[in-house]
């Protein structure tokens, strides 16, 4: 009993409860460089085999930065709280780094991964270009 009120409890705070593949990528803009690590599940994945690829992200609500993939990704199981530095799937098409936490409306996000790095680069206004590119 006390492993699954555990278990529940790391699904409830965020991108603690998403497992993590061995996949690692670069987020690099003119305003600084990070890498993350992709979620272990098919949004992610297909993420991947894109790579690499440079989106035009915009800032959203002074809490993330936004942008239009290529082309959709696979819907999976979404969460309504995100921590800072998820990287996150809003529509199948519409990438999210959120450089703060909080919580999204229904229906929620996609989680595709996790900023492993200081996301507060992304912290300020205006649009960007991010190039995601595999990590050596």
């Amino acid at each position: 009993m006390l492993k699954s009120l555990l278990g529940a409890a790391a699904v409830m705070i965020g991108t603690a409860g998403v497992a993590m593949a061995q996949d690692r990528i670069r987020l690099v803009s003119d305003w600084g460089e990070v890498t993350a690590e992709l979620a272990d599940n098919e949004a992610a994945r297909a993420l991947a085999r894109m790579l690499p690829l440079t989106i035009a992200m915009r800032d959203h609500l002074r809490q993330e930065k936004t942008g239009n993939l290529p082309s959709s990704l696979p819907d999976l199981a979404r969460q309504q709280d995100f921590s800072t530095g998820t990287l996150g799937l809003w529509s199948s098409n519409h990438f999210v780094i959120y450089y703060r936490s909080g919580r999204v409306p229904l229906p929620g996000i996609v989680v595709l991964g996790r900023v492993r790095g200081d996301v507060s680069i992304f912290d300020r206004p205006g649009p960007v270009a991010i190039r995601l590119e595999r990590a050596n």
